[in-house]
């Protein structure tokens, strides 16, 4: 999934929508297949919940955060980006 998102975002910079198109069909055959990806507001709440458990205030605790972030959302088809993103962003401000 990951490969294929990157390729869209290659075609779409080099403005090839029939490609774009072709690997957007792939995805949508693929997602039918695996379990359903956490939220953006799951993702939050457990980021959330992970801080408070560990007590973490600030970057520097992002990859304490992030290790326990993913291992509460084993099996939920996490979005890994996301999460860093959700785990920047909490402890940053």
């Amino acid at each position: 999934m990951k490969q294929r998102r990157d390729s869209i975002e290659q075609y779409e910079k080099a403005g090839r929508q029939e490609l774009i198109d072709k690997e957007q069909a792939e995805i949508d055959v693929i997602e039918t297949y695996l379990p359903k990806a956490a939220s953006q507001e799951e993702i939050e709440q457990v980021v959330a919940a992970v801080i408070a458990e560990t007590g973490a205030s600030s970057i520097k605790d992002m990859g304490k955060v992030m290790k326990a972030t993913q291992a509460a959302l084993a099996g939920k088809n996490a979005d890994g980006r996301l999460v860093s993103e959700v785990v920047k962003a909490k402890l940053a401000g």
